[in-house]
């Protein structure tokens, strides 16, 4: 039977591993698939050797779950596969919905390791369905805007694009990509149809293709000035950057000033970037053209962009593709999808996953995940995991804050305010959470890096944020490891 390829597209609801699929067989087989369960997605490291990471993918998320349904399609295809699944079964699909809660930590929250970004909590059969897609949403968009977030940490005041869809893994990585970077600082990008879908503001020159097709460069220039007068800007590097493409963009810039119009920009996208922009600066400067700004582009990242800062160099505004939007240095962030609590005789036990790495064994039980604001400083203090019914936390009362590694190293603290990260976003399958606005998102990402110390925030050897485990939930985990190695 063929495949209708726009279906495929349309229908995520089978953009998971098959051995979800499984699972829910033999745990519908089994009677236990309306047992509740409760999972965690969270990273174990931080990315790009960093200090902090950046959630994204909520509304990815959303609209996943919103659309989760077995399709006649999906049913058919299931029914060809090699597990000869029960037709029962595939009713059971074919009746499927969404009926659990969801908790997320909202876009834009600065994130830290073991820390959940997302909890499920529902029938088995659900919950397994549902760990693929949103790993791969959480895990990609979260990525993208941390590197997006550490690139704007070190140009603060420069315009920032990105362009990097001709590099991305595929069409969606490039439009969510995009506005993950938005979210993380990003002033536009290049993508059109993620300027149309999220309203991103977007912003383009030309290429080399443009000023090849014309006998001369000067030639192809006035042309371009003359179709796009408002929109001018025009990239130099073609043939010669400063015997010719400045020059000739000089002599632009003063055909638009004759006609009460401005050259916007020159753009350099290959060569020593320092030493080109500070003699374009001058060039420019010395024409009469201050305004006129320089954009660069050609494989940037936060490490040359640093590089080329701290060398002088006279670079307004930064075209960043194929290095942001593939995250060229950390090409997988590593969020999990753990179960952290399964219902027995009507009650959520905790469960524990034991592994001879000792970052891999998990923080067993249902849980909420705080932080820590130090009222005196206006800080951010630490994360704090609780269990749910643990009070003290909520009122405020004097914690410990402890280093679950090295549970010797701990202190007090009790002038605080305890922020629960996670947000109700599902409520017995019902969307309880009013979606912001992408302006809203990035505007609370900034207010986000206002409230860590500078030194989780640097991009070499930042200090290390504490995430900190209440006493009775490390005290639970110590009592569940040493249960299984009896």
């Amino acid at each position: 039977m063929k495949w209708h390829a726009m279906d495929a597209v349309t229908n995520l609801t089978l953009h998971t591993d098959k051995y979800q699929i499984n699972m829910m067989y033999a745990h519908w087989l089994k009677g236990t698939h309306t047992e509740r369960a409760v999972f965690e997605v969270y990273f174990r490291k931080l990315p790009f050797d960093g200090g902090y990471a950046v959630s994204a993918g909520l509304e990815r998320v959303i609209h996943y779950v919103q659309n989760l349904h077995f399709g006649e399609e999906e049913i058919a295809y299931l029914r060809e596969q090699e597990e000869n699944y029960k037709e029962e079964f595939l009713d059971e699909l074919r009746a499927f919905t969404f009926n659990g809660d969801i908790q997320a930590v909202p876009e834009g929250t600065l994130v830290f390791p073991n820390v959940p970004l997302v909890r499920v909590v529902g029938r088995i059969f659900e919950a397994q369905l549902v760990e693929t897609a949103i790993l791969n949403f959480v895990n990609f968009q979260t990525l993208i805007a941390t590197k997006a977030s550490r690139m704007k940490g070190v140009a603060p005041h420069d315009v920032l694009m990105e362009f990097g869809t001709r590099r991305a893994q595929e069409a969606d990585a490039a439009i969510w990509g995009a506005r993950a970077a938005y979210i993380a600082g990003f002033h536009a990008t290049s993508n059109l149809r993620a300027g149309m879908l999220f309203g991103i503001p977007t912003k383009g020159t030309h290429a080399h293709a443009w000023v090849q097709a014309h006998d001369t460069e000067a030639e192809a220039f006035r042309a371009y000035a003359e179709a796009l007068p408002e929109q001018v800007t025009l990239l130099v590097d073609t043939y010669d950057t400063l015997r010719s493409g400045v020059p000739n963009a000089i002599a632009t810039a003063r055909l638009l000033a004759s006609r009460g119009k401005r050259l916007n920009a020159i753009r350099l996208d290959s060569g020593d970037l320092a030493y080109l922009s500070q003699q374009a600066r001058r060039m420019l400067d010395e024409a009469g053209f201050p305004e006129v700004k320089i954009v660069a582009s050609n494989d940037l990242d936060e490490h040359i962009i640093a590089g080329l800062k701290a060398q002088g160099a006279k670079i307004d505004s930064w075209g960043i593709g194929t290095q942001l939007i593939t995250a060229a240095d950390q090409p997988a962030l590593g969020g999990v999808y753990k179960l952290v609590a399964r219902e027995k005789d009507g009650t959520l036990v905790p469960v524990i996953k034991i592994s001879g790495n000792p970052e891999k064994v998990t923080n067993p039980g249902f849980k909420e995940a705080y932080r820590i604001m130090n009222k005196a400083t206006g800080k951010a203090e630490a994360d704090y995991l609780a269990l749910q019914d643990e009070v003290d936390i909520r009122e405020g009362q004097r914690i410990k804050l402890f280093d679950p590694i090295h549970p010797y190293l701990f202190k007090f603290i009790e002038d605080y305010e305890a922020i629960p990260l996670l947000k109700p976003i599902f409520e017995g399958g019902k969307l309880v959470y009013e979606l912001p606005t992408l302006e809203r998102i990035r505007d609370y990402h900034a207010e986000q890096m206002q409230t860590v110390w500078p030194q989780y925030l640097r991009m070499l050897n930042p200090e290390g944020y504490r995430v900190n485990l209440s006493t009775a939930l490390w005290q639970l985990k110590m009592d569940l490891i040493h249960a299984h190695q009896n």
